[in-house]
């Protein structure tokens, strides 16, 4: 089917009061992955291409955006392509003529004032491409008050007026807050403060997105729809899982050579936990 829109599947998310599933894609199989385990839930999903992965694939955006857009259009449920924690303004100009519906434009590193220009302009030119934006602010730390602290450094944490005041001097579609998730975890043991989310929820008209979602534990994540979550990104465990299985075949057949022997497990394996955290995220698991 075409490929969906993110803006049009967390907007529809947040008026039922239910989440999308954003996985972060690095390989082929990521994609395969994310999109079979999407289908054996029944469910649409955002496939979401960072920065980094981009990086790695050394520098070039095009080729796994576009096995990404004929995967997508192949699938049986709705599929969004979205290009996450854009800090380069030349990668987020790419996004348009890729396949991309949306992106999440990263300027949290910068000092409040400068974070809002920067996402101010990304924004207009975003809109000005149909483009649904996504944001995040830093939380400001240091002796001087300037220096912003990573919005998803343990402790980090979003201040309800200054979101407020955020989304309305950018006029981004939705806001990535801190409420205690961190990235890159790899344990499932991160609290969340759903009193802070229930105030961000009454402070903002627009979506709110959880980044960090690997490390909290399903009835946190539950709790975090219940409270206003619309869109859940999920990344490390993918990684995990596809790690774990791999690392369990190669152990169990140390004579193994065919990449497509242990890679078809690893991806497998992330299918299986796509399709759970749709599940624990519709409440059918």
């Amino acid at each position: 089917m075409p490929l969906a829109s993110t803006g049009g599947l967390v907007t529809a998310a947040a008026e039922n009061r239910s989440a999308v599933a954003a996985f972060n894609v690095i390989t082929l199989e990521h994609v395969e992955a994310v999109i079979a385990g999407a289908e054996s839930a029944g469910a649409p999903v955002v496939l979401q291409v960072s920065e980094n992965a981009v990086k790695f694939r050394y520098g070039r955006l095009l080729p796994l955006a576009r096995a990404a857009v004929a995967a997508a259009e192949r699938a049986a449920v709705p599929v969004a392509l979205h290009l996450d924690h854009v800090q380069s303004d030349d990668l987020l100009r790419q996004a348009p003529g890729a396949g991309f519906s949306s992106v999440m434009y990263d300027a949290a590193r910068l000092p409040y004032a400068d974070n809002l220009s920067a996402t101010r302009a990304a924004a207009d030119w975003a809109h000005s491409q149909d483009l649904w934006i996504e944001a995040e602010l830093g939380q400001i730390g240091g002796k001087d008050g300037t220096r912003p602290l990573d919005a998803h450094a343990p402790g980090a944490r979003t201040d309800p007026d200054q979101a407020r005041d955020f989304v309305a001097g950018t006029g981004v579609d939705a806001l990535a807050v801190a409420i205690g998730s961190v990235h890159a975890m790899t344990t499932r043991t991160a609290t969340l403060d759903h009193g802070l989310l229930k105030r961000l929820s009454a402070a903002l008209a627009v979506p709110l997105v959880l980044h960090g979602s690997s490390g909290v534990p399903d009835d946190g994540l539950v709790a975090a729809v219940t409270g206003g979550i619309a869109k859940v990104n999920v990344g490390t465990a993918l990684n995990v899982a596809m790690t774990g299985a791999i690392r369990a075949f190669l152990a169990a057949h140390p004579e193994a050579v065919d990449s497509r022997k242990y890679l078809s497990v690893g991806r497998e394996a992330m299918a299986d936990e796509v399709g759970r955290i749709i599940g624990v995220l519709r409440g059918t698991a």
